[in-house]
């Protein structure tokens, strides 16, 4: 099937032969059709398999042939995103597809100044990308009008909820007409999200191309074992030793604390690096990202605030420094890399108080990661083995120490002492249970 089967106009045919686009992904071939039919959907797919493309397609061709011209501060399609950064790539992607179509296309977030965004937004926009805060900002201020509204566009939805946007949302939706298409695109759904969709779709179609909350086929995904405080030396100890470390990589950290430290320390080891996080300001980050693509740096260290719109071009390895609280995170994560049919690999660095984000992502991959330990970082405090349905198994059997001529240990046998099972500050979930003496009467054993 080719795009031009699909019904899209001549102009975005164009469009897209010189992108070199020749055949629709899965998603595209069951969206596109749906969209310019005026559907409902419910869509989730793979990230990296053109979710984008399966929208914003035929919401141009839609707006190029329908409706009236927008009215100042108006709208005609809104698409709402979680970050920043996707809210950047989602309206990079609209206006390469619409370059030769005469529509207005603009997006819109915090972090950056309001007032040139309320000057844009006075001549209409006939297609708007926006974070829900800086909507309803805008929308306060009287700077954006929803009466022409025609179609809304939730991508990522599961992420917004995620960040906590949930009262924004149900005030975005409150203003919005209620005769409109919705549409709901992600890689992943939670049941909260289903519930979502049946509150706001009206017989929606439902897609779902690939199995939920599945990683892509294309990434080679392992994991080596490694006690906390020794990442950091583990991670400089790869990228020095195995084929991969000198290409680029995403590497994924937990805390923005954390993020800033791993920078320091990669930067003192001589490592070209850059990093991204929630606290830095806008232009920061997306010149980090910019620099990142162009290849001047070599390791991009990031929060999961780059976990969901960073779309960047055979990038080969992603580090999971720290696995991600929320399990879905995980998936997309690992999205970064293994984009449109490409190959990638994901690796995790895991320590033992992270078992139980283990479990959850391999209970919600179906799959049990492949296991490695690296000479001279085997861990003091063992990672309990598990398995793909949730059971966090037995921790791995300690060495036996092997008799030493002339030590004192010769001819004994015993097991080496690993270190406490628990990290700093953690608490055994258990107390040891003694045998009380018997009151009265003989005694029950010896003394």
């Amino acid at each position: 099937m080719t795009f031009a089967a699909l019904g899209l106009i001549e102009p975005l045919l164009q469009t897209l032969t010189a992108l070199n686009y020749l055949t629709p992904t899965p998603v595209q071939r069951e969206a596109i059709p749906a969209v310019l039919k005026g559907r409902d959907l419910l869509a989730a797919a793979q990230t990296g398999t053109g979710k984008t493309a399966g929208f914003a397609l035929p919401l141009l061709h839609r707006l190029t042939l329908q409706g009236p011209q927008v009215a100042s501060n108006g709208v005609r399609a809104l698409i709402l995103v979680p970050t920043r950064e996707l809210a950047e790539q989602v309206h990079q992607s609209i206006q390469t597809y619409g370059q030769n179509l005469p529509l207005r296309s603009y997006a819109v977030y915090g972090g950056v100044s309001i007032n040139p965004q309320m000057m844009k937004l006075r001549k209409g926009i006939d297609l708007l990308v926006a974070t829900p805060g800086r909507l309803l900002d805008l929308y306060r201020q009287n700077a954006v009008k929803f009466n022409q509204l025609q179609v809304l566009v939730l991508d990522e939805a599961d992420r917004m909820l995620d960040l906590g946007f949930s009262i924004e949302l149900d005030e975005v939706f409150a203003a919005l007409p209620r005769k409109r298409q919705t549409l709901l695109f992600s890689a992943t759904f939670s049941e909260a999200i289903r519930q979502m969709a049946g509150n706001l779709l009206r017989d929606p179609l439902s897609i779902e191309v690939t199995p939920r909350n599945a990683a892509a086929k294309t990434v080679k995904q392992w994991l080596v074992t490694v006690d906390k405080k020794r990442k950091g030396e583990l991670l400089l100890h790869l990228l020095s030793t195995q084929p991969w470390g000198k290409g680029q990589a995403l590497v994924f950290v937990k805390t923005r604390k954390g993020v800033d430290q791993l920078e320091q320390e990669l930067r003192a080891a001589g490592i070209r690096v850059d990093a991204i996080h929630g606290d830095k300001p806008q232009a920061t980050r997306l010149r980090a990202l910019e620099r990142f693509k162009a290849g001047e740096v070599q390791l991009l260290v990031a929060t999961d605030v780059a976990a969901r719109g960073l779309d960047i071009h055979d990038l080969p390895l992603v580090v999971n420094f720290d696995l991600p609280i929320v399990a879905e995170d995980y998936v997309h994560r690992i999205g970064r890399t293994g984009r449109a049919g490409a190959s990638g690999q994901a690796l995790s660095l895991v320590c033992a108080d992270e078992v139980n984000q283990l479990a959850a992502i391999e209970t919600l991959i179906r799959q049990t990661l492949p296991r490695q330990e690296q000479s001279g970082f085997a861990p003091d405090h063992r990672v309990p083995l598990t398995d793909a349905s949730g059971q966090i198994l037995k921790k791995p059997k300690k060495p036996k120490i092997k008799p030493i001529p002339g030590s004192g240990n010769a001819g004994k046998t015993g097991k080496v002492h690993l270190g406490n099972w628990f990290e700093d500050g953690d608490q055994p979930r258990v107390k040891a249970v003694r045998k009380a003496p018997r009151l009265g009467g003989k005694p029950s054993g010896k003394r």
